[in-house]
C-alpha cells in the first residue's frame, strides 16, 4: 500500500531542476497566502477592480479592457511582494494618465478594508470553530510542517501581507508551534522584505545553500531563494478547487527558477522521500 501510495505521491511532484544536492535541509521559509493560508482566496478579484475602477476616472484613460489587461500586467508582476508595492504601481499609472494619486497607503487602506470584508466572514467561522483550520490551508500543509518540524527543520513564515493580519490569520490556522519566527509586511516597507529575511537567516545559522529552502506560490520567494543557492518548492495550487495544478502559477515558478512544483502538500510522503531521501 505504501508503495503504490508513493507512486501516485511521486506523480504529482514535477522535478525541474535534477542537479539538486538534495538531503541537507535544516533551514526552510514558507510563503503564507496561496502556499499555506487559503483564508484570502479570491484576493486579486478584489485588487484588481479596485484598481481599474480608479483609473477609470483619470482623464486620459483607455477602454476599460485595455486598463484591465495594465492592472492585471502588474498586479501579476509584483505578486509577492509587499501589498505597498502594487499600490505604489498605481499611483505611477494615475499620474501616467493625467490624474492626481494620492498617497500609496490610502490605496491600500481601501483594498484592505474591501478584502477584509470579503473574508470576514471565514475569519468569523474560524474564531467561531464553525470551520476546521485544515478547510481554509492549502490541503496538507499542517501535515507537511508537521513532519519539518519532526525532522528538526526550522521554518520560518514571511509575507508581503500586512503584519497584524498574517499574526491573527496563522493564529487562526494554529500555525504558530510550527515556526521559529513569523513576519509580515511593515508600514517601514524599505526595511523589510523576503529576501532580508532569507539573508539573515543564512547569515544567521551559516547556512550553505542546499542547507536552505523554500516553499511559494510566487516569484518573489523562488527567486530570492535561488540568489543563496537554496532549494526552490514552487506550490502551482489551484486556490478556488482547493485540488490539481494552475497552469499560470506552474509556468510563472517554473520562470522564475523553481527546483519542483507541487500541487499541494497532499504528495508529502514523495516529497518527504525526494527532499530528504528516506522519507
Amino acid at each position: 500500500m505504501r508503495s503504490a501510495l508513493n507512486t501516485f505521491c511521486l506523480s504529482q511532484i514535477e522535478i525541474i531542476n535534477h542537479s539538486l544536492a538534495l538531503g541537507h535541509i535544516r533551514y526552510a521559509l514558507f510563503d503564507f497566502d496561496g502556499t499555506i493560508s487559503l483564508i484570502r482566496e479570491g484576493w486579486q478579484s478584489i485588487m484588481i477592480p479596485m484598481m481599474v475602477e480608479i483609473l477609470n476616472q483619470t482623464p486620459n484613460r483607455e477602454n476599460e479592457s485595455e486598463i484591465y489587461g495594465v492592472v492585471n500586467g502588474f498586479v501579476t508582476r509584483l505578486t509577492g511582494k509587499q501589498t505597498i508595492y502594487q499600490m505604489i504601481q498605481l499611483c505611477e499609472e494615475i499620474r501616467v494618465r493625467g490624474g492626481e494619486a494620492k498617497d500609496p497607503f490610502f490605496y491600500k487602506n481601501m483594498y484592505n478594508e474591501r478584502l477584509n470584508n470579503h473574508i470576514q466572514s471565514r475569519i468569523e467561522s474560524l474564531k467561531a470553530n464553525e470551520i476546521a483550520p485544515e478547510e481554509l490551508v492549502v490541503p496538507g500543509a499542517l501535515d507537511w510542517l508537521k513532519r519539518l518540524k519532526n525532522r528538526g527543520v526550522h521554518c520560518y513564515l514571511a509575507s508581503g501581507t500586512d503584519e497584524k493580519y498574517v499574526f491573527e490569520e496563522s493564529a487562526l490556522l494554529g500555525l504558530p508551534p510550527y515556526f521559529d519566527s513569523i513576519y509580515g509586511a511593515k508600514d517601514d516597507y524599505k526595511n523589510f522584505s523576503k529576501k532580508m529575511v532569507i539573508d539573515q537567516i543564512i547569515k544567521d545559522h551559516d547556512l550553505h545553500g542546499h542547507q536552505f529552502s523554500a516553499f511559494g506560490d510566487g516569484y518573489v520567494e523562488i527567486e530570492d531563494t535561488k540568489s543563496v543557492g537554496g532549494i526552490a518548492i514552487g506550490l502551482a495550487t489551484n486556490e478556488a478547487e482547493r485540488q490539481g495544478i494552475d497552469e499560470w502559477k506552474r509556468n510563472r515558478l517554473i520562470a522564475a527558477g523553481a527546483d519542483i512544483i507541487i500541487p499541494d502538500f497532499r504528495c508529502a510522503d514523495g516529497l518527504e522521500h525526494i527532499l530528504f531521501g528516506d522519507g
